[in-house]
């Protein structure tokens, strides 16, 4: 239980918020810190939250992101003045999180978090919109939440005047989660004491929701191709074609499948990165595009 909302709804509220990220999972962060740290697989550490009471029964509201994306919606909302839902929400889990992700994680100086995002958009007109998202992703780790271990949770906030912000707390578990629910109970009772007068969940006019194709962030692409030449230019002009411009390229040795390229580009929009992905897998030299993972924190 993480005491953010009410900063975002009183000590916020006359500021400007850009950007609300967070682990709000301790069930997920618990499984990919520990995938991190010990090697393990996760089925392993799925099966080792469910035995310590971090996940239940049915994992999947944890695992598959919703849970964390009903909690972006409800930050979206109060950090942008907006009307987000659930359904607005962009969401992936982190069942398809292999071994091979947590080691390309390290070798890339990154660990992997599940985030949940909420960022303000500006396109070419000056119009603004508010993105909220939910999704595994490659964080530095000399970023404030790349430290949040086990079930903890953190939310970081970058507000104009206020600027970086911090806030952390335990996740999973059942002390934390009474505190959450006794916190909203003895809300609402102080809001009924006072005649409904207590700050509510008022969300004004707000900004639109955006489309999640026009997310800009960083993406690390790992495929393995045929080890012959033109192959490296015949990827490069793909990425290019589409406006996706790359940071680095590393090749590792031919194995039975091929050679693995690890790509890793430079800020590019969402829908322009899927389109790559699909010509990628048009080129006969390109065996397989083992993943995609977004990176975030730059």
């Amino acid at each position: 239980a993480i005491p953010v909302v009410g900063p975002l709804r009183r000590s916020l509220a006359g500021d400007k918020v850009n950007q609300v990220m967070g682990i709000v999972n301790g069930t997920t962060n618990f499984i990919l810190d520990a995938m991190y740290k010990r090697g393990a697989s996760y089925d392993v550490m799925l099966a080792e939250a469910t035995e310590l009471g971090y996940a239940e029964a049915d994992p999947s509201a944890d695992v598959d992101g919703y849970d964390a994306a009903s909690k972006a919606a409800i930050l979206a909302s109060l950090g942008f003045h907006s009307d987000v839902s659930a359904d607005d929400v962009h969401v992936e889990g982190i069942r398809e999180i292999s071994t091979d992700d947590i080691a390309a994680a390290k070798a890339a100086g990154c660990t992997i978090k599940l985030l949940a995002i909420c960022e303000r958009l500006t396109d070419e007109n000056g119009a603004e919109s508010v993105s909220a998202r939910v999704y595994p992703a490659l964080l530095p780790l000399d970023h404030p939440l790349s430290s949040v271990s086990e079930s903890f949770n953190a939310i970081f906030v970058i507000a104009e005047h206020a600027g970086r912000l911090m806030f952390y707390g335990n996740g999973a578990g059942g002390a934390p989660t009474a505190s959450a629910v006794l916190g909203d109970v003895v809300g609402a009772a102080r809001n009924i004491v006072h005649g409904g007068r207590a700050p509510g969940m008022s969300t004004y006019a707000g900004l639109p929701v955006a489309d999640f194709g026009r997310v800009r962030t960083r993406y690390h692409v790992d495929m393995l191709v045929e080890d012959r030449p033109g192959v490296l230019a015949e990827v490069s002009s793909t990425f290019s074609a589409h406006g996706v411009s790359l940071k680095t390229v590393r090749q590792e040795e031919a194995g039975d499948d091929g050679a693995r390229l690890v790509v890793i580009t430079h800020h590019a929009e969402e829908h322009d990165l899927e389109a790559t992905v699909e010509d990628l897998l048009t080129i006969d030299a390109v065996n397989s595009v083992r993943s995609v993972i977004r990176m975030e924190g730059n």
